[in-house]
This record gives C-alpha cells, sequence and structure tokens, in this order.
C-alpha cells in the first residue's frame, strides 16, 4: 500500500507545483503561506483577508469580466485598457474619437458615466458545504441541482439585504460541486471613464503580439467609483453623486522590482478546468478547433469593413478584440496540448487514480473512466452541433440576436392583440453592410461544415435552395431588407398572425427549435458525465489528501503567488523584463506593420523614455477574468497591472506548465509615464501619492 501512494505521488504530473494554484483568501493553506514567505511574501498573514487594511479590500471585480485595483482615497480604480474598451469605444464618435485619440478628465466634472457597468467588493466569504449537502444535493440530478441552489441563494440574500440593503449574496459550487461556498459582495454602480490611452498604446502590438512575449502593450485605463452624497454607499447614476472614499487602497510602488522578487496577484479568474478528465480535454480540444475556425471566417468579414471606413471600425472595434482574443487563444491552447501530450498525461494519471482506487478500496461510488469515455463519445456529434451553432447564431449579427430575443427574451408591452415589442435602436454598435455580410458568410460556412451532421441543419437551409438558388448571401440580404427586425421604429405584434409570417421571426424560430433539439440532444449525457468529473475530482483529493488543493477558477476572488522570471525554449531566453527601446524598435516598423502603428507624439514619447521599464514576466497562475489584476510585491504594494499570458500558457486553463507558463504584466512604472508625460494628469498622480 505504502509502496503504490509513494510511485502515485512520483509519478502524478497532475500534482499541483510550486507556483501553482488560485487560492481563496478566507481559507488559505497555511502550507502556502508558508510558501509565499519563502519566496518573499513580507505581511502577517491576516493582512491577506482578515485585517482593517487587508490588501483583498482594495480589488474588484469589474464590471462582471475583469479586475481591478483601487489606488485611491477618492475611488479611483486601475484596470487594463481592453477591460475599458467597450466604455471607451461607446463615448467614441467620428469627431471626438477617444478609441484613436485617447481621453483624459481635465477635472471630476468631465469623467464620463457608463450604462451598465459596475465594480463589486468581496465582503465576505465562507464554506456551506454541509448545510447544502443536508439538502440532498448529492443525488441530484444537474437541472435539480441548479434549481435548488438558486433557491437557497435567493433565501439567504434576502437574509443578507434586511441587514444591509447594499449587499447581495452568490453561493457557487466549488470542487467539481463537491463543496459550496457563500459570497457576499458590495456593487457599486455608477463607474465613471477618467484616463484611457490611445490605442495604438492600450493595444499596442495588436494581434500580431496578443498571447506573446516579449510584449511593450501599455494595457490600463482608469475609472472612478462614485457613490451616493449622503450615506457614502452604492447609488445608481446621478449628477449628485460624489466619488466614493474607501477604507483601505492600494499603495502604488515606482521601487520595481528584480529577477526572483515576489509577486502576488489578486483578481478574479474566470474559469478552468485543471481536474477534467482526458476525455473532457479532447472534447475541449474538438472545440477550440470549431472556435478557432468560424471566428476567423467572421473577423476576416469585419476587418474587411473596418478597414475601409472609421465609422465602422468604431462600431466594431470592442467586437473584433473580443472575438479575436479567444480566436487565438483557442489555437494556442490546442497547440499546447499537442506539445506536451496533455492527453496522454492525464490518461497516465487517471490509470494511478484506478489503481489506487483498486488497493484501497475507497470511493466505491460508481467512478468508471470506461463509463465516462463512453458519455462522452455519445456526445460528440451534439457538442460539434452546438459549437457551430453558438459561433454561428450567437453573439455575431444583429439579425440573428433580435430573432432569438423576441422569441425567448422579449416581454411585451401594451394588451390583448394591441401587445407588442419595440426593438432598442443600437445602431450606433453595428453598421448595416458590415452585419449582413457576416451573417451571409457564416451561413455558408455552417452549411460546410455541418454536411456530414444533416440531423442539425436549420430548416431555412431548404429556403435557400429553393427561393435563392442556394445562395446564403442573397437570404441573409432578403432577411436584412425585409424583416420588421430590422425596420427602425417598428413593432411587432406577437399575438397577430403576421408576427410569424415575418422572414426574420421565421428565422430566429428556426434556431430556437435548433437549439431545443441540440439541448435535448445533449440531456441522455449531461448527468453522467458531471457525476463521473465529480466523482474523478473526489477521489483526487481523497488521493491527495494531504496536499494543499485550489478549486478551479469560477470567478470569484483568486490569490496566486509567484515570481518575477524568465523562461527558457531550448537555448533561448526570454528574459524577464521589456525596456522602452524595445517599444521603438517596433513602432519603427509601423510603416508596414498596422499592429506597431502608433501617432508621432507616441515614438517621440518613449525616445524620451531610454530606460523605462515596460512589461514583465511572472510565475503567476491567472486566466482570463484575471485581466486587470493588481500585482503586489511581498509588501502589498502595487508593481503592476496582469494583462496576458504568454504563448507558452495557453493550455493552463487545463493544465499549469510552471517551466513555460508566464503571467504578463504591465509595469507600473510605464502607467505613471504616460499618465504624465502624454496625459499631463498632474491631478490623478497626485491623487495616488505618485510624484
Amino acid at each position: 500500500m505504502k509502496k503504490l501512494l509513494l510511485s502515485i505521488m512520483a509519478a502524478s504530473a497532475m500534482t499541483a507545483h510550486a507556483d501553482e494554484g488560485m487560492w481563496t483568501l478566507y481559507n488559505l493553506p497555511n502550507a502556502v503561506y508558508e510558501t509565499m514567505k519563502q519566496q518573499g511574501y513580507q505581511l502577517p498573514y491576516d493582512k491577506l483577508y482578515n485585517a482593517d487594511d487587508a490588501i483583498m479590500k482594495t480589488v474588484v471585480n469589474f464590471s462582471g469580466y475583469c479586475s481591478g485595483v483601487v489606488v485611491s482615497p477618492d475611488g479611483l480604480v486601475f484596470t487594463n485598457h481592453h477591460c475599458g474598451f467597450e466604455s471607451i469605444r461607446s463615448h467614441s464618435t467620428v469627431e471626438h474619437d477617444y478609441m484613436l485619440d485617447g481621453f483624459v478628465a481635465k477635472t471630476q466634472a468631465d469623467e464620463l458615466p457608463n450604462e451598465n457597468m459596475f465594480v463589486s467588493f468581496m465582503v465576505e466569504q465562507k464554506d456551506v458545504t454541509e448545510k447544502i449537502l443536508a439538502m440532498g444535493i448529492e443525488t441530484m440530478p444537474k437541472l435539480r441541482r441548479a434549481e435548488l441552489l438558486d433557491s437557497v441563494e435567493n433565501a439567504w440574500s434576502k437574509d443578507v439585504r434586511e441587514k444591509d440593503s447594499t449587499l447581495r449574496l452568490e453561493l457557487m459550487p466549488f470542487y467539481e460541486g463537491n463543496r459550496f461556498f457563500a459570497t457576499t459582495y458590495r456593487d457599486f454602480r455608477d463607474v465613471r471613464l477618467v484616463f484611457a490611452v490611445p490605442k495604438s498604446m492600450g493595444k499596442f502590438g495588436g494581434e500580431t503580439d496578443n498571447w506573446m512575449w516579449p510584449r511593450q502593450t501599455c494595457d490600463f485605463s482608469v475609472f472612478r467609483i462614485y457613490c451616493d452624497p449622503e450615506t457614502g454607499g452604492p447609488a445608481e447614476y446621478s449628477e449628485e453623486n460624489v466619488p466614493y472614499h474607501p477604507e483601505h487602497w492600494a499603495q502604488v510602488s515606482t521601487e520595481g522590482y528584480r529577477d526572483g522578487s515576489f509577486s502576488m496577484t489578486m483578481g478574479y479568474p474566470g474559469s478552468t478546468s485543471r481536474y477534467l478528465s482526458s476525455y473532457g480535454i479532447y472534447e475541449r480540444y474538438t472545440e477550440n478547433a470549431i472556435r478557432a475556425q468560424v471566428r476567423g471566417v467572421k473577423q476576416e468579414v469585419m476587418k474587411r469593413h473596418m478597414d475601409a471606413s472609421e465609422a465602422v471600425r468604431i462600431k466594431y472595434d470592442s467586437k473584433f478584440a473580443s472575438s479575436a482574443n479567444y480566436w487565438k487563444n483557442s489555437i494556442g491552447m490546442n497547440k499546447c496540448i499537442d506539445s506536451i501530450d496533455l492527453i496522454g498525461q492525464k490518461r497516465k494519471f487517471e490509470q494511478l487514480v484506478q489503481q489506487w482506487k483498486d488497493s484501497t478500496g475507497l470511493y466505491p461510488d460508481g467512478l468508471d473512466f470506461k463509463v465516462l469515455g463512453q458519455l462522452y463519445a455519445d456526445r460528440q456529434k451534439v457538442n460539434d452541433a452546438y459549437m457551430y451553432f453558438a459561433e454561428t447564431f450567437m453573439r455575431t449579427d444583429e439579425l440573428s440576436r433580435r430573432a432569438q430575443y423576441v422569441l425567448n427574451g422579449a416581454v411585451p408591452v401594451g394588451h390583448g392583440r394591441r401587445q407588442h415589442i419595440n426593438i432598442k435602436d443600437n445602431s450606433d454598435t453595428w453598421d448595416y453592410d458590415t452585419d449582413r455580410e457576416v451573417l451571409g458568410t457564416l451561413l455558408d460556412n455552417y452549411r460546410k461544415k455541418m454536411k456530414g451532421n444533416t440531423e442539425y441543419m436549420p430548416e431555412f437551409f431548404n429556403t435557400i435552395d429553393q427561393d435563392f438558388g442556394g445562395d446564403c448571401q442573397r437570404y441573409a440580404d432578403y432577411l436584412y431588407s425585409t424583416s420588421r427586425l430590422m425596420k427602425k421604429g417598428k413593432r411587432l405584434y406577437p399575438n397577430k398572425k403576421s408576427f410569424l409570417k415575418d422572414p426574420g421571426v421565421k428565422f430566429g424560430l428556426e434556431l430556437t427549435d435548433l437549439y431545443a433539439k441540440i439541448t435535448d440532444g445533449y440531456a441522455p449525457m449531461r448527468d453522467g458525465i458531471n457525476a463521473q468529473e465529480r466523482h474523478l475530482c473526489a477521489a483526487k483529493l481523497r488521493m491527495e489528501e494531504d496536499m494543499p488543493h485550489y478549486s478551479d477558477a469560477n470567478f470569484t476572488m483568486r490569490l496566486s503567488y509567484g515570481q518575477v522570471k524568465e523562461y527558457r525554449l531550448g537555448n533561448w531566453r526570454s528574459g524577464f523584463q521589456t525596456k522602452a527601446p524595445s517599444l521603438v524598435e517596433k513602432m519603427k516598423k509601423g510603416d508596414t506593420m498596422e499592429d506597431y502603428r502608433v501617432q508621432p507624439e507616441m515614438l517621440t514619447l518613449m525616445e524620451q523614455a531610454d530606460g523605462l521599464p515596460l512589461c514583465f514576466l511572472t510565475t503567476n497562475d491567472i486566466t482570463g477574468g484575471n485581466s486587470g489584476s493588481p500585482m503586489f510585491d511581498g509588501q502589498n504594494r502595487l508593481i503592476g497591472l496582469a494583462f496576458d499570458g504568454n504563448w507558452d500558457s495557453l493550455a493552463s486553463d487545463i493544465f499549469f506548465d510552471s517551466e513555460l507558463a508566464r503571467c504578463i504584466g504591465l509595469d507600473v512604472r510605464f502607467l505613471i509615464y504616460m499618465m504624465d508625460k502624454w496625459g499631463h494628469a498632474d491631478r490623478l498622480l497626485k491623487e495616488i501619492g505618485v510624484r
């Protein structure tokens, strides 16, 4: 028995590495804290979470998709430029293009409000597993589990709000649904744009440099939290609101770091799947290939129209960047999976789990790798259909969005046969010619890719063949030109016969029917796969019970620790930092490389900043959602903002390679330089305490 366990510990490639981990803070294992101290953390344990000035109190969930940090007594927040991208775009016009030219609020009165933007502070987190297990959740199917968690969350949230109306509670599963944590937040919904560098700097390198090293991107933007003038607490936007005065804010350090210096990130990583089985990884691999293929087709159309029109570019900048980010991520992740034979590694680990299970007699709870493999094999066909459907018809073009909205999301107003749906005029966010070509192109691509999977072909392809000679673009043009969905100011009456005769509505109905068919196809395998993956996670935790384990990311606050450190590929060494001359060198290629093109003044500024540090590498463990996460030194001082990972980190969502995976951070000194020399933002620098 002892010999078997030793062999498992020695052979397992799935065991956490020294710097690996996205750790919850309220229950941070002492073993992790001790390792942090060994690597250079210098403060007491309670300075992370429990103390009145705990550093976690400065970190925010930025609008549900990024992270940020409060850096002043008047509620200034640093986050990434790409996290503020949509805010900057939404305030831009051809006459005042803040995306192109940047934005600096000279006074607080000039700071720009943002619809639907918020920041959330985590107030408390606690383990409520025993309470949830007592409700019988372990034996419930997935949908019933979700219903139970939702009802309990609503009840507990009500209790929290009765004590403090500014709070909300989230109840979420951790460790693949083996444990459950309740987290309390305070949300502020008046968040205003204060400072943004031009896109040429905030997204310098574009898709050429995305997920690459070396980097010179000045990826930051600045916002301010506003609050109720009487209570000092959260409030909806009002001109009367005043800057929020937090109890604690992060101190900005200009002392920098050295090779080997301690680095800690705190933020809201979105989603990882490191407990996922080899069968699940193979499914992810096929999903990545589909996502990359469809988005590549879509982006070619978008880019052509954006290059031809400044007005279109402004409307699609954010859409294109969002699409391209995970297009490239999917390509890179698959290359990493191949390069380290991750599926093979997982299968070897699963053999060890099986040996441990057989030898100990523990966990006779249904974990069966043959069953798990068969369930995934049975799901492959319908999963491929879902991916092509999602990438073709979800969040891709305005007509598809509206067609599905009026059938599934819209709430009619009025009474009787006069009930109607109003389509909001959002013409400032999309372009007619671009959108209809995107739809036509994606329809044609869907047909080609689903040729061998005809049971998931929507009915309207018969219409395309019969009425439009098989021309998908002609059909898309017809929908855009004739459907009331696309007519500005028109109403749709769901209780009238004309509603279902509208070609756009009919298109949406057929999409809805297909989506229902796809989800029904998932049902026979869904609960079985979820149960098997949950059992696998539980077995790993039990087999390695003497080791600390973190849960997969789920957009709750996490800490990761590491060091400033380069990586090596053969004889090549990455270096741990970039400086201004490397940026100048790339800028001078701008005539031939669009992603390196900047305004002349930027070249001049960088030529004058000879020794300025720009970006740096650390071994911190991050993923999507960590964008904008503060990077602290061993004294909880801000030294940078996380904004990307290197190419060799792209499999990190499912496997962390401590030798190659790196977090790329923006050096706070580059940020300050741009605020000072380009933005002349003396009032803001004074506010954050930087000379």
